[in-house]
């Protein structure tokens, strides 16, 4: 089964819970500190549910598919972008 790598940022002050449906009985539960980054990974077509606990209970704040929570891999630095580790870098003459 594929999996997406995703991530959820807490950007409320508050505790929040992040509960992860998906196929294949594919199931994730996390508890997400304020401004806290989660990073993980989910197969697609899986519900991400988000959950704070008001003064009623649990209170279902915000659900999300995974696909916008999928993380941009990031382009490799080339080869001549890095100088080797111990390698101090050319000075200018």
């Amino acid at each position: 089964m594929a999996q997406l790598s995703c991530g959820y940022r807490n950007s409320s002050d508050r505790m929040v819970i992040v509960r992860c449906l998906g196929p294949q009985e594919f199931f994730l539960e996390r508890v997400v500190f304020p401004f806290e980054l989660l990073s993980f990974l989910a197969p697609p077509d899986t519900e991400v549910q988000i959950w704070t606990h008001g003064l009623g209970g649990p209170e279902l704040v915000e659900s999300i598919p995974v696909a916008e929570l999928v993380v941009e891999a990031t382009e490799a630095l080339e080869a001549s972008d890095v100088a080797p580790v111990g390698v101090p870098p050319a000075t200018a003459a």
